[in-house]
């Protein structure tokens, strides 16, 4: 019989690999706790680390392009309304 992999959500690894950098519990009580092996724990750790500072950077462009992507309908909404009230006053 083979068995299926299990597949652990990024929320998951990123909860344990916390719990790992905190370092209140050894990472063999860890892998006892969540029935994972000490060296998948200690990957995501590090990984973690690793990626911290990416996570940073990101979190600055990202919002920036997803304000403009967002503003960028209204402001053409708002430009439309002000044309179509110009419009209007003129006809009265």
């Amino acid at each position: 019989m083979v068995r299926k992999r299990k597949t652990h959500s990024k929320e998951f690894k990123a909860k344990v690999a916390m719990e790992a950098i905190k370092g209140t519990h050894t990472i063999t009580e860890l892998a006892t706790r969540y029935r994972l092996h000490p060296n998948q724990i200690t990957q995501w750790k590090r990984q973690l680390i690793q990626g911290a500072g990416v996570i940073f950077e990101r979190g600055q462009s990202d919002c920036a392009t997803d304000v403009e992507t967002l503003t960028a309908p209204l402001y053409q909404e708002i430009g439309r309304l002000k044309m179509e009230i110009n419009f209007l006053q003129k006809k009265c």
